[in-house]
């Protein structure tokens, strides 16, 4: 299996199956001298982990990282080196047996059948390479990227929907986030989402969700035209986050009801002689390239296909089965998601900020 490394300069590489003893990733291409501790990981980390509340798996992980290399204390406390930085997630929860009944069967909505027919043979313990379990260590190097980005760009995604239930725009609130199970971007819908939860999660079934992202701080200039475009690349990580199905960069799909008049994000100059912007239906990315406004995008999630209902599908003898998943799983993947779209979003974006720094110094 090839592809496992995304980015350019600052290059991700993550290895490790669900259900092995371990997973991991290795950063290639952080400057050094940066301060780097496990410390500065394990906040994100513990974001994303499983058990969190009623409404993820209960799968019980501590997701504690170990950083293995590329970070030396020379006496001033550790900094990185310059060399790959290798950080590494025991497994201490994997229960494989809940997995016995389908290690014949192809889940639907799954992987399975794809992987099977693509290599000839599959991890079916959790998915093995394809279980969500890999995108911890997405959000390990995303906490590398978060230091090498600096305090001045900030990153900050939320729940706006979830099944039918939406946040207005006007309404999100990204301050709210961490402040409830849900990641919802939105304190007053947090009672009635966690019953319409509840609701999902007793029936054993599931539901799909959004993301927002939104990243201020960002100078113009990053992303290059005509296929290293910022848009482009942000789209592309986010999609390959599990249970991605689509992705929208600014106004998205509502640009297609706009007029010319009312889409263009029209310019006049502030006090200081700069120019500002009026709106910003461009989601701060003109041509591939920042333009300073803040980076906006959603992203939607499929319902996670494991689920309690018996579903129609076929097994590797050639007979059509009906299969339940049994097992710990999340009623609606997006919610842990959330950091996993902050980590990808950090790593674009601190490979297009060497990558500027690299082009125009």
């Amino acid at each position: 299996m090839s592809l496992n490394t995304f980015g350019r300069l600052f290059r991700v590489t993550t290895w490790g199956e669900s259900h092995g003893p371990a997973i991991g990733c290795v950063v290639d291409g952080c400057p050094s001298l940066i301060p780097l501790t496990e410390a500065d990981i394990q906040p994100w980390l513990d974001r994303r982990k499983p058990g969190g509340s009623r409404f993820v798996t209960q799968r019980n992980e501590s997701d504690t990282a170990r950083i293995l290399s590329g970070v030396f204390d020379d006496g001033d406390g550790p900094v990185t080196t310059g060399t790959p930085i290798a950080i590494e997630i025991q497994n201490e929860d994997a229960r494989s047996k809940d997995y016995g009944e389908i290690a014949r069967a192809y889940r639907p909505g799954h992987a399975d059948y794809a992987y099977q027919a693509k290599y000839g043979v599959r991890d079916h313990r959790g998915g093995g390479r394809s279980s969500a379990r890999e995108t911890a260590m997405r959000v390990a190097a995303g906490a590398v990227a978060r230091k090498v980005l600096g305090d001045g760009v900030r990153i900050r995604a939320g729940i706006v929907q979830i099944g039918p239930h939406r946040i207005a725009p006007e309404a999100v609130d990204f301050d709210a986030v961490n402040d409830n199970p849900l990641f919802a971007a939105s304190a007053e819908v947090v009672p009635a989402w966690e019953a319409y939860m509840d609701g999902v999660r007793k029936a054993g079934s599931s539901i799909g969700a959004v993301v927002a992202l939104e990243v201020t701080g960002v100078p113009v200039g990053w992303g290059a035209p005509l296929y290293g475009k910022l848009d482009a690349d942000l789209a592309a990580a986010m999609m390959s986050i599990n249970a991605a199905k689509g992705v929208e960069i600014g106004a998205g799909f509502d640009a297609a009801e706009l007029t010319g008049e009312a889409n263009a994000d029209e310019m006049r100059l502030d006090l200081n002689g700069q120019p500002v912007f009026l709106s910003n239906h461009a989601g701060g990315v003109l041509g591939g390239i920042s333009t300073g406004q803040p980076i906006t995008a959603r992203i939607a999630f499929k319902p996670t296909s494991s689920i309690l209902t018996l579903r129609q599908t076929v097994n590797r003898d050639g007979q059509e089965v009906d299969l339940r998943t049994k097992g710990r799983h999340d009623p609606c993947v997006a919610l842990r998601a959330v950091p996993v779209v902050e980590a990808m979003a950090a790593c674009v974006l601190a490979d297009a900020m060497l990558g500027h720094r690299a082009q125009v110094g």
